[in-house]
């Protein structure tokens, strides 16, 4: 999406100066993941309008491969307003994406060469989009991991796109059943499993086939579980909290990467934190995502929790 962020603060309907940044979970992690020097391709689909070439712009600029987005002749752009919040809230988002091209990605839109990655990282969002957005990310991930590709899956709840609750629990979590490492929030997770503490909540997800379940818990830092080791992991201290959209992203961009240089869980996970407390400290929800050269050296201390 195309995303326009209040200047100021206070009503959305009484702000009339807005920046325009671009939005999504999913391409927050292909920035994130880009800029640590992975080569990163983007599938989806924009509008032939001018916030669709924005998008594409902005992402190739930021090093990523483009050339499978699809451009839909017919339906827009989707686009959001978000409000700016000094104190550290969460910011108000309203969307404008109801019809919108990204909704019509179908199986159809894949190219055979996308295929061929070594990782897919998927999200619950597309799946909220529409029946067919929903099918293409179960082919996609289905295929993906049946081909010994590693899949990596953020539930990235939003329940207002979803006709009922009940359809967005069960449809969830049968794609996360098939993806290798799945990273929920603590609220997602108590209500995708019904589990309350996080060690059952691994365990819902790591009974289904998952490797690794790693949740998110904020300021806490998050949990981890494979069906070897469990522990939790201190979240980083930061002076200030500006703006706490993308936190979730980053925090995915570094778990993957950590991953994916073969690194061990532990050190995944503080990677993860890392660069988590990065984009709470940037106003944008990508613009806190690190280069290579700017991952520490050390990792915060580890909280460890007993072993399995």
């Amino acid at each position: 999406m195309a995303m326009f962020v209040a200047e100021h603060g206070g009503d959305l309907a009484q702000v009339q100066h807005f920046h325009k940044r671009i939005a999504g979970a999913d391409s927050n992690v292909a920035i994130g993941l880009a800029r640590l020097g992975f080569k990163v391709a983007w599938l989806s689909r924009v509008g032939n309008d001018s916030l669709g070439r924005f998008v594409l712009d902005t992402l190739r600029a930021e090093g990523l491969d483009c050339r499978f987005v699809r451009c839909d002749p017919i339906h827009p752009t989707g686009f959001q307003l978000k409000s700016r919040e000094d104190g550290g809230d969460d910011p108000r988002v309203e969307y404008f994406r109801r019809g919108s091209a990204a909704s019509h990605l179908a199986i159809g839109d894949v190219d055979p060469a996308l295929l061929r990655a070594r990782h897919l990282h998927a999200t619950g969002i597309p799946p909220a989009l529409s029946d067919s957005a929903r099918e293409l990310s179960g082919h996609l991930m289905h295929t993906q991991r049946s081909a010994g590709h590693s899949v990596s899956f953020d539930p990235n709840l939003r329940p207002a796109l979803w006709p009922s609750e009940a359809l967005m629990i069960r449809e969830i979590n049968r794609l996360a059943a098939l993806a290798h490492w799945v990273l929920p929030g603590l609220a997602e997770g108590r209500l995708l499993t019904g589990r309350d503490d996080p060690a059952d909540i691994a365990a819902f997800y790591l009974d289904q086939g998952a490797e690794a379940v790693v949740i998110k818990l904020g300021a806490h830092g998050a949990y981890y579980r494979t069906q070897l080791d469990a522990g939790f992991v201190d979240g980083v201290p930061v002076a200030q909290v500006v703006d706490t959209v993308g936190a979730g992203d980053g925090f995915a961009v570094g778990l993957i990467s950590a991953l994916l240089e073969s690194r061990g869980i532990l050190e995944a996970v503080q990677r993860a934190n890392w660069i988590g407390s990065r984009a709470v400290q940037s106003r944008g929800d990508m613009e806190g995502m690190p280069l290579r050269h700017e991952l520490p050296e050390h990792t915060p201390s580890l909280k460890t929790a007993s072993a399995l």
